[in-house]
């Protein structure tokens, strides 16, 4: 078995400014992003059918599916099965009303299954159900984001290591939000799971670089040569199980699965920036020219 090696970079060869001004410069995007996609749709984020309810109908069919779409009275949506021949996904927006008998009436028998045999499931969500899980779902990003923020001031008790691990962690999940719009990954249950579990991801590699920093013995390029040995063979490790997780599930058509580790990936990879170019550039400034000076 062959163990990861860390480069060692050479952080003497840069800037505070040049350091910071990529993950600055990310996140300034991804903010347009999202503020944009908020102008023209009304939500930060595209969202899934929990949030603004609507109707998914499984259904199995020889018609084609460029022709599905026209057996509904409503505006529709197909997605391939891909794991079963000749099967599709369809969802409807919640003024949507009863789609799986007009998919009975409409739509061509499978070959060897009858009319009645088309609709294999049915599963609705009401647009104020939805609403209300879309409220729970933000508050419930809210509160894990103020609560760590909380705890990270409280473990540092002093401002720029704090807002440090702060401001990593607050673009940890905007690109990931950004990119989920930009490529069509809608904001459901298992994606805001994600964005949770990117927030402990994300506190738990920048407490580890500044407690090498601040709390250990030794040179601040050492101490922080000694934090990525183990911070980013940490994160590398997470990013490729996540990496393998979602091309699986994309092969066997699990799009729930696919969609958690795509935006984990995302998140993962801005950690690594944000971490050893934002957060570090910070404690260098901090150590070296501000307040500790």
């Amino acid at each position: 078995m062959v163990a990861f090696e860390v480069p060692e970079v050479d952080y003497t060869q840069y800037t505070n400014r040049q350091l910071v001004a990529i993950p600055l410069a990310v996140l300034a995007v991804a903010l347009l992003v999202i503020i944009g996609w908020y102008v023209f749709t009304g939500a930060p984020v595209r969202l899934g059918m929990e949030f603004t309810g609507g109707t998914e109908l499984r259904v199995q069919t020889s018609t084609s599916p460029s022709e599905i779409p026209a057996a509904f009275s409503s505006e529709a949506t197909v997605t391939p099965v891909q794991t079963a021949q000749n099967t599709y996904i369809v969802t409807f927006g919640p003024e949507a009303q009863s789609i799986a008998q007009q998919a009975r009436n409409n739509l061509q028998p499978a070959q060897g299954q009858s009319q009645a045999d088309i609709v294999k499931s049915v599963q609705g969500t009401s647009a104020s159900f939805g609403e209300s899980t879309q409220r729970l779902a933000l508050m419930g990003v809210g509160l894990a984001f103020v609560g760590m923020s909380v705890l990270v001031f409280l473990m540092f008790r002093t401002f720029v290591p704090s807002i440090a691990v702060v401001i990593s962690a607050f673009s940890d999940i905007m690109i990931p939000v950004a990119v989920m719009n930009l490529v069509g990954i809608p904001l459901s249950l298992g994606t805001v799971a994600a964005l949770l579990m990117l927030i402990g991801y994300s506190v738990d590699s920048d407490i580890l670089l500044n407690n090498h920093i601040l709390r250990r013995s030794g040179g601040f390029y050492e101490s922080t040569h000694r934090a990525m040995r183990t911070g980013v063979t940490m994160t590398v490790t997470s990013l490729s199980a996540m990496a393998v997780m979602s091309f699986v599930a994309y092969l066997f058509g699990i799009d729930l699965l696919a969609s958690i580790g795509v935006v984990l990936v995302l998140g993962l990879a801005t950690d690594l920036m944000n971490t050893y170019m934002l957060n570090l550039s910070l404690l260098r400034w901090y150590k070296y020219e501000g307040v500790a000076k």
